[in-house]
């Protein structure tokens, strides 16, 4: 079985930082490029951020400058940086994986509010 479990949302004030955490679980992590989605309310769910098998990263405009993705395969985990976040970053954010099949987590809430 397949799991994907994302930890670290919480509340940040403006300005703030976060490190969301995705483990993963049943299937050979290291072959699977990793990805970041979010979504806020009343929108579809949007690229944040891709770390492939490599290690090459991918931001969406949104995140770069202010958000890093990692990885370790020693650990089948997957991490996204946060800094000087901002209210338009409130969202769920999902962990993704994606080789021949795709598989997603059950999210994790970040809001960002005074």
């Amino acid at each position: 079985q397949v799991q994907l479990v994302e930890s670290g949302g919480g509340l940040v004030q403006p300005g703030g930082s976060l490190r969301l955490s995705c483990v993963v679980s049943g299937i050979t992590f290291s072959n699977y490029a990793m990805s970041w989605y979010r979504q806020a309310p009343g929108n579809g769910r949007e690229l944040v951020a891709i770390i492939t098998m490599g290690y090459r990263t991918v931001y969406a405009d949104s995140g770069k400058g202010r958000f890093i993705i990692s990885r370790d395969n020693a650990k089948n985990a997957v991490y996204l940086q946060m800094s000087s976040l901002k209210p338009e970053d409130t969202a769920v954010y999902y962990c993704h994986a994606a080789e021949n099949r795709q598989y997603w987590g059950q999210g994790t809430q970040v809001t960002v509010s005074s």
